[in-house]
């Protein structure tokens, strides 16, 4: 960062300063996070819900996924400065320092961990820390090695419902893997529906994460196809082991049907449209099927 750009860090009004910190730690990422430990949570509880501990899970979450996406941020300063989409950000703008990336960074995580411990168990903040460790420095520069980065990043994406269920009860039982699953599972068509439709912005910064050698062909919309297809055995797992019921089961087996109806229009012309209608697809799917089965087991 320039002597231009640390000025800028230094100049800005108070209120400038305080959204720019909110804007580093991507709101509406942590919120899905949180969301998606609550949903868990909600699983494991069998009605008896502690609405106190629900909601400090939920910050504690929303803590430590803001703290890794920070980290990310400031790793990923250069890159993101290439990028259309991601120029404006709080650091490459210059609207916060490096440094005071850092230090924040920090002690958001801290505080975070701290929540977890005294509102869940140490499972669950062990867990959290490795999920905060395998996104930051492990997934994020992976990303400019290859697709196997999106594996790895679906590792801690795919933790928070787990960590919800854990949370709870204190254990990772197979219902717990079986929320983790789902999440894993949906994230590669989520992830790669987001890599074909900014692959121009990525190459950029030399961001390496489609498959088939990043080519946007008929074999990277078949890799699409195959992991979106698993989601709809993977979506009545709840109901055959007895953690939620019926009905999801039905609500799940639309929405998988819906989601992977999508995948056949990128199969059949490769266009990005039709990748930006995974994309929406699989940001619909995953709260809708969660919802589904939170209130089959409310």
């Amino acid at each position: 960062m320039g002597k231009g750009e640390n000025h800028i860090a230094r100049t800005l009004s108070t209120g400038a300063k305080v959204g720019a910190y909110i804007e580093l730690l991507k709101p509406r990422l942590s919120f899905l996070v949180a969301f998606s430990s609550g949903f868990g949570y909600i699983l494991a509880s069998n009605g008896q819900l502690n609405w106190g501990n629900l909601l400090l899970l939920s910050l504690g979450g929303m803590l430590v996924s803001g703290a890794s996406v920070t980290i990310n941020q400031i790793i990923e300063i250069e890159y993101d400065a290439l990028m259309k989409r991601t120029q404006n950000r709080p650091l490459p703008t210059g609207k916060i320092s490096k440094q005071e990336a850092g230090i924040f960074s920090v002690l958001v995580a801290i505080a975070g961990l701290y929540i977890l411990f005294l509102s869940t168990n140490l499972l669950t903040v062990v867990l959290s820390f490795v999920s905060l460790l395998l996104y930051s420095f492990v997934y994020t520069p992976m990303k400019r090695v290859g697709p196997i980065a999106v594996f790895i990043g679906a590792i801690p994406g795919a933790l928070p419902p787990l960590l919800g269920w854990v949370a709870a009860t204190g254990v990772i039982s197979f219902e717990a893997l079986i929320i983790f699953g789902i999440q894993f599972i949906w994230q590669f068509p989520h992830f790669w529906a987001i890599a074909w439709v900014g692959d121009e912005d990525y190459k950029k910064a030399g961001f390496k994460l489609l498959p088939n050698n990043g080519r946007k062909d008929l074999n990277t919309a078949i890799n699409i196809m195959i992991y979106t297809l698993f989601l709809l055995p993977l979506g009545l797992l709840p109901t055959y082991f007895g953690v939620t019921g019926l009905n999801s089961a039905v609500v799940v087996t639309i929405c998988g049907c819906g989601f992977l109806a999508q995948t056949f229009s990128l199969m059949r012309d490769n266009s990005d449209r039709a990748a930006l209608k995974i994309m929406f697809g699989s940001f619909l799917y995953l709260p809708i099927v969660q919802i589904a089965y939170m209130l089959d087991k409310i």
